[in-house]
C-alpha cells in the first residue's frame, strides 16, 4: 500500500512538473510570437515610409509633366485658334457680291 501511495505521489508531481514545463513553453512560444510580431510591424512601417517618400516624388514629377503638356496643349490651341479666327476673317472679306446676287433671306 504504501508503494502504492508512493508511486501516486510521484505521478502527481510529474504530472504537475509536466504542466509547469508546459506553461513555460507556452509562455516562452507567446513571447517569442509577440517579439516577431513587433518586428514584422516594425519593417511594415519603414517599408510603408519608403513607398510613401518614392511615391511622393513620382507624384509629384508626374504632376509637373501633365503641367507642362497641358500648357503646351493650350498654347497650341490658342495659336491654332488663333490662325483660323484670321484665315475665317481672310476668306469672309474675300467673298464679294454682285447687285443682281440677292440677299439670303432668314
Amino acid at each position: 500500500m504504501a508503494a502504492a501511495a508512493a508511486s501516486l505521489l510521484l505521478a502527481g508531481t510529474a504530472a504537475a512538473q509536466d504542466k509547469s514545463t508546459a506553461d513555460d513553453t507556452a509562455a516562452v512560444v507567446k513571447q517569442d510570437a509577440k517579439t516577431v510580431g513587433h518586428a514584422v510591424a516594425h519593417s511594415a512601417k519603414a517599408v510603408g515610409h519608403t513607398v510613401a517618400k518614392k511615391s511622393k516624388a513620382v507624384g509629384e514629377a508626374v504632376r509637373d509633366d501633365s503641367r507642362k503638356v497641358g500648357h503646351a496643349v493650350a498654347e497650341g490651341a490658342r495659336s491654332v485658334g488663333g490662325k483660323v479666327k484670321g484665315d475665317a476673317a481672310k476668306a469672309k472679306s474675300s467673298v464679294k457680291h454682285t447687285p443682281d446676287e440677292s440677299q439670303p433671306k432668314n
